[in-house]
């Protein structure tokens, strides 16, 4: 068990991340477990981005979203694996104070971009179900690129804001992370100095970019009902739901998620709970995703039959 690492009144220069459990039997079985989970995640979404960049039949908007999913799924799946799979073999997992700021500005770029990439997958099934006969003019490769950049430029703009805010306050009482990896709230919750007007922007920020990115998820879907519901043909209607089928699904389970860990009353809010809604979000869900998105999909399995038939 990790001891309490008190330091001077000076300025710490490194953390140590506490990591997901302190009891010593846990450890190796748990390096194992999530040891697998970070080689399925890496390899899962590799393939799928090699896949959807090289095959002729995968050249759709719908692909270029997904390939951008697989890439910020693996962007911080990799930001916070490797170095919490160090907790398991290392009885202090030290992380220095820069490389503690380079992991929070990249994961939350990643993260937050997942958020905006989701939402534009939804605006997509929104043009080619309510209007087929546009698609092809209005998800152009121009608006998808165009999409997908302001997701990332708006992201790091606020990413940068937040590791800003969050490394402008004081840490000299106490360099333990109470988490296993660097986060804005568990660092802040260590500082020695005020931290209300960074609180209070990252709160901002989190709740402005859950709300946008939800709230056109929400409207997508529901132009995209009433479409479904004034089809004549059964086998359209089926159609339909099973093109949004794996979309709804990883919608459910990433935003679920979030919203169980940032929607909890403050009373009930603790950071081991906040550690193991992370655990989901941060290492189950990029592992599911390329799952959701491969098995229920024909098309994406057509592809991999014929990969392994050569």
């Amino acid at each position: 068990m990790i001891q309490l690492n008190e330091t001077s009144r000076s300025q710490v220069t490194e953390f140590i991340l506490m990591g997901i459990t302190d009891h010593p039997e846990l450890q190796c079985p748990l390096f194992v477990v999530f040891f697998l989970n970070y080689m399925a995640t890496a390899l899962g979404n590799l393939g799928l981005i090699i896949l959807t960049s090289v095959d002729s039949h995968l050249q759709t908007p719908m692909y270029f979203f997904l390939r951008h999913l697989a890439f910020v799924d693996l962007g911080y799946s990799s930001a916070v694996g490797p170095k919490m799979l160090v907790s398991f073999i290392k009885e202090k997992n030290v992380i220095y104070y820069h490389e503690c700021a380079v992991q929070l500005f990249f994961f939350g770029i990643f993260i937050a971009s997942e958020l905006f990439i989701l939402s534009a997958m939804a605006y997509d099934r929104y043009v080619a179900i309510c209007k087929p006969l546009y698609y092809t003019v209005i998800m152009s490769d121009r608006v998808c690129w165009i999409l997908v950049a302001i997701s990332y430029l708006y992201c790091i703009m606020v990413c940068l804001v937040i590791t800003t805010e969050t490394f402008k306050s004081s840490f000299c009482d106490s360099n333990i992370i109470r988490h296993f990896y660097c986060d804005s709230l568990p660092l802040l919750s260590i500082a020695c100095s005020d931290t209300s007007e960074a609180e209070l922007i990252i709160m901002t920020f989190s709740a402005f970019n859950l709300v946008s990115s939800l709230l056109i998820i929400l409207i997508s879907y529901i132009f995209i009902l009433v479409t479904i519901l004034r089809m004549n043909s059964s086998e359209g209607r089926h159609k339909a739901f099973s093109t949004c089928g794996s979309h709804l699904t990883g919608v459910v389970i990433f935003y679920g998620t979030l919203l169980f860990t940032y929607l909890q009353p403050q009373s009930s809010h603790s950071f081991d709970t906040d550690k193991m809604a992370s655990v989901f979000y941060t290492l189950i869900i990029p592992m599911l995703n390329p799952l959701i998105y491969s098995l229920r999909n024909k098309e994406v399995k057509g592809v991999l039959k014929k990969l392994f038939k050569k």
